[in-house]
């Protein structure tokens, strides 16, 4: 720039010593003139003249050099403008600049920037310069439309020297009402498409703008335009990208948040992406995990896995499937859904993996049906989790049954012992239906006789006692309903006793073993009880007729089968059958 500067500073120098001689020449020829008029010679008629012309020549060349050297500089600014505004990634910013080159390039007193809205296609009024803050607030009311939109239309460019007066524009509201003289307005095209309007405009001074200015302003207007788009399109795709890494974020946290394990494998069975759950079921973490065979994370499932997966491939369509496998010692459940994941052009490029765990399901669902065997169904029912259950040891108050079949061993005798068996699980699972009833817990059965538990941990109920007795008579119902359909020999009686009182509660036995045992006097007492009671009663202990008196009718006696420990003097009570209120 300072090399070209220097070269128009030398010639214009030139020009002007030019011009001094040629000065100097015309006052020369003047002179002599004279003289030689005096000695009646003449200089040639258009001696002068020509040096007129050789000194209105000098006089142009130098205007036109100045107003070459001002054009040279605008296009300097231009360039250096052009270079900003195509580096700036912000649309207000690539707008701000291009208003301010507008004005800087045309001298104008005023000058706005109409862009098109890429969803609407309406015209906005976007940034302005030269107007006081009662026209930039009144933002598109202050725009002469009918210019705008001329542009808009036709694509091309106006230039008028003096609005006022220009038969095309003069008939126009808003170039009448805004006084309008001097207008320029040249076209935003970006990739052949109109986007916008670069409008500037002198209230006061007509022909202001020229061809120069048209030239000049139509050529930034082409960069201009260039660059609102690209800085437009940049704004949109960083705000999409915002978008999706928004939507990655609550992808990513809903796929965390998912209890299954979540696979996502393609062809070569490799895994592109799985989600935290995964990690339980791998070892590995999420991260770690991805690109790794799927073989490598699931050693221990079954070749039939794979083979599923093969046929999603091949079938293009869903499968489910449970897989069972040992891993580490233990037993494992899944359900397995496989779905082919498929692209844009519908080509299946891999398989989604959604696991689920059910191992633990399945261990409780064991556990419920071993508590099952001594626990009702109904009770069961009732419990939220079994893995939630406290069998730890605990001492509470309990009462406890013991119903025994009477004469069965001398019974027995006399039977094959199939047929034994067969009777004696009719006469006890009668009694334990009873038992279930009153949501008992069956304790233990001990051959031909069985113990139930009333308000245990596993069954805490605040009319234990009664639930008890209801049970006991319910045993006796029983039992005369198997007599209507049992052969005379068959026909068996039970003895039954019961206590409330104090017991230890909880799990006894090994390390491989153990079962839900009832240990102290609660236990000892009722069986005791049943050893007084003759075939079809029901005895009771002081303690549990304390709780029941109210509602059952029975005769105290005196035990005749007394065991070490019991008091002598205590009393016990035979229930009489019939007078048991039912529960409400």
């Amino acid at each position: 720039m300072s090399g070209g500067t220097s070269a128009f500073g030398a010639f214009h120098a030139q020009l002007r010593g030019l011009k001094e001689r040629a000065d100097e020449v015309k006052s020369l020829l003047e002179q002599q003139q004279q003289l030689l008029r005096r000695r009646g010679i003449r200089l040639p008629s258009d001696a002068i003249d020509r040096l007129w012309s050789l000194r209105s020549s000098i006089d142009r060349l130098s205007v036109d050099m100045v107003d070459t050297q001002m054009q040279l500089a605008q296009l300097r600014r231009l360039a250096e403008t052009t270079a900003l505004i195509n580096s700036a990634q912000q649309t207000d910013r690539v707008l701000n600049q291009v208003v301010d080159t507008v004005i800087n390039l045309t001298q104008a007193e005023r000058g706005y920037i109409v862009l098109k809205n890429h969803q609407t296609g309406a015209l906005e009024f976007k940034v302005a310069r030269g107007l006081s803050a009662e026209e930039t607030a009144a933002g598109g009311r202050i725009v002469s439309w009918s210019i705008i939109n001329q542009v808009m239309e036709t694509g091309e460019a106006v230039l008028t020297m003096d609005a006022g007066t220009d038969d095309n524009l003069s008939a126009s509201e808003s170039i009448v009402g805004f006084n309008l003289r001097s207008v320029l307005a040249v076209p935003l095209k970006a990739r052949d498409q109109l986007i916008g309007v670069a409008y500037c405009d002198n209230r006061v001074m007509a022909g202001l703008f020229k061809e120069n200015e048209l030239n000049l302003l139509t050529s930034f207007g082409q960069q201009a335009a260039v660059a609102i788009e690209n800085a437009r399109l940049f704004e949109e795709i960083r705000a999409q990208m915002a978008l999706i890494e928004e939507m990655q974020v609550r992808l990513s946290n809903i796929f965390a948040s998912i209890g299954s394990g979540v696979f996502t494998i393609d062809s070569q069975n490799r895994v592109i992406i799985c989600n935290l759950a995964a990690e339980a079921l791998t070892g590995k973490s999420a991260e770690a995990a991805v690109g790794l065979p799927l073989s490598d994370l699931l050693p221990a499932v079954s070749s039939g896995f794979y083979a599923e997966i093969e046929h999603v491939r091949r079938d293009q369509s869903q499968r489910i499937w449970a897989e069972r496998f040992l891993h580490l010692g233990r037993e494992r459940y899944w359900q397995v859904v496989a779905s082919p994941l498929r692209g844009d052009d519908q080509v299946i490029y891999g398989v989604a993996l959604v696991i689920d765990d059910l191992t633990q399901r399945k261990e409780q669902e064991e556990q419920r049906r071993l508590l099952g065997t001594f626990i009702p169904e109904a009770l069961l029912a009732n419990i939220d989790s079994i893995s939630a259950l406290d069998t730890s040891p605990v001492e509470r108050t309990v009462t406890a049954m013991f119903a025994d079949v009477r004469g069965f061993t001398a019974f027995g005798e006399t039977l094959q012992p199939e047929d034994l068996m067969r009777i004696v699980n009719r006469y006890l699972g009668a009694a334990s239906d009873a038992i279930d009833a009153q949501d008992g817990l069956v304790d233990q059965y001990l051959g031909d006789a069985i113990k139930a538990l009333w308000n245990s941990q596993l069954n805490s109920q605040a009319d234990h006692a009664m639930r008890a007795l209801l049970a006991a008579q319910g045993i006796m119902a029983a039992a005369n309903a198997l007599h209507r359909v049992l052969p005379p020999d068959h026909r068996l009686r039970f003895g039954i006793g019961i206590h409330t009182g104090q017991a230890l509660l909880g799990m006894v036995g090994g390390t491989d073993r153990s079962e839900y045992a009832v240990l102290g006097e609660a236990a000892n007492e009722c069986m005791f009880l049943q050893e007084n009671a003759e075939p079809g009663e029901i005895v009771i202990s002081q303690a549990t007729f304390a709780l029941v008196s109210d509602r059952i009718r029975a005769q105290p006696f005196q035990p005749t089968k007394m065991k070490s420990g019991f008091k002598q003097h205590e009393t016990v009570y035979r229930v009489l059958l019939g007078d048991v209120e039912a529960r409400a």
